[in-house]
């Protein structure tokens, strides 16, 4: 039976060759970076803003 190694991506921070066990990822560090920036909203999914229905002053 052949080794068959699967493709792998780039990773999307630094472009290394990304780690099975980090995956999509190179390293835990890249991962956090990437966690990072969606909790400072670097990245967001383009949509409506919506106001959440127990806000009722609008705040």
């Amino acid at each position: 039976m052949k080794n068959v190694q699967t493709p792998t991506k780039p990773c999307p921070q630094c472009g290394k060759k990304a780690e099975v066990k980090f995956r999509p990822f190179c390293s835990a560090r890249c991962k956090q970076v990437d966690l990072g920036k969606w909790f400072n909203e670097a990245y967001v999914i383009p949509g409506e803003e919506t106001i959440p229905a127990n806000d009722e002053d609008g705040e």
